[in-house]
């Protein structure tokens, strides 16, 4: 399947700085519920609403995407008619134009 036909179905963010203040994001609003619902009830809720969707999930799902974001450094799965291989980010660039150089498979 070719790059450009494939979907990215992951919970990685961008950087690995970008994924930490997600995390802050998401973990303080869960905090804060926990922390408001003896006091208010359901109202408490609504920042956890806000956490689950910073969060993209589930803390779980956050844990993930911080293990993918942190692999895409050192990882990356390149794909060509013979099939997908990791390769090291800086060799990507090189992979990339083999394939240019060989053009479209028609």
């Amino acid at each position: 399947m070719p790059p450009s036909d494939r979907r990215d179905h992951s919970f990685a963010s961008s950087t690995t700085g970008v994924h930490l203040l997600r995390g802050v994001a998401g973990f303080g609003p869960l905090l804060l519920a926990w922390y408001l619902w003896p006091r208010v009830g359901w109202p408490a809720l609504l920042p956890a609403a806000v956490g689950v969707v910073a969060l993209r999930g589930c803390p779980m799902c956050w844990t993930i995407g911080l293990i993918q974001t942190l692999s895409r450094r050192r990882l990356r799965a390149v794909c060509t008619e013979d099939g997908c291989t990791l390769v090291r980010p800086a060799a990507v660039a090189a992979v990339a134009a083999e394939v240019a150089e060989v053009g479209p498979v028609p």
